[in-house]
């Protein structure tokens, strides 16, 4: 490589990285990098419009799983930056709860271009359990796409390792007398 080569790929690796910081500008500007609740459902069409990737989670001050969530998400919201995290009261919007059919509280509506692409109710798909990880739940939302996931979407970080906490399990198939031979001579 010459002197000439090395000196434009500098130069592209530059703009490169100030396009990457003022992207990274423009994020914050409209709200990234932090969890925030919105105040009312009329909120709720300009915060999703002006950012490609938005995660709102429909909550009830009431419900004890709610607060599970919002300790996640304002981690993982100062984590990707990429991603805007909102939260709003399932009580101040009715309209729009009606709308996006959210029956389950906690919800998290999944925002892609402005239109929700993905649901994560409840605890489900998180292991169903109240004590899973961080970890969990941003593999869960990189499955979705909605995140800038570096992991392996295929596979769960908890499978196999029992320092997360969580505990995917095999659910094994029973016959409806529960015993280990098959027959049908009763």
């Amino acid at each position: 490589m010459d002197d000439d080569e090395l000196e434009r790929l500098k130069e592209r690796r530059l703009a490169a990285l100030k396009k990457a910081q003022q992207q990274k500008q423009e994020w914050l500007s409209k709200g990234h990098g932090e969890y925030r609740e919105i105040s009312s459902e009329k909120d709720f069409f300009p915060e999703v419009k002006e950012s490609k990737n938005v995660i709102c989670h429909f909550y009830k001050d009431s419900t004890f799983r709610c607060k599970i969530f919002d300790k996640h998400l304002t981690v993982l919201a100062k984590k990707h930056i990429e991603t805007k995290f909102i939260k709003l009261n399932v009580e101040k919007a009715p309209f729009l709860t009606e709308r996006l059919r959210i029956k389950v509280i906690p919800t998290l509506a999944l925002v892609k271009d402005g239109k929700t692409k993905d649901y994560v109710v409840g605890f489900t798909d998180l292991g169903n359990t109240d004590d899973f990880t961080t970890e969990i739940l941003e593999w869960r939302l990189g499955c979705a796409d909605i995140i800038s996931y570096s992991g392996n979407v295929l596979e769960p970080p908890s499978l196999g390792q029992k320092k997360f906490g969580t505990n995917f399990t095999k659910v094994e198939k029973k016959t409806i007398r529960e015993k280990t031979y098959d027959s049908d001579s009763d």
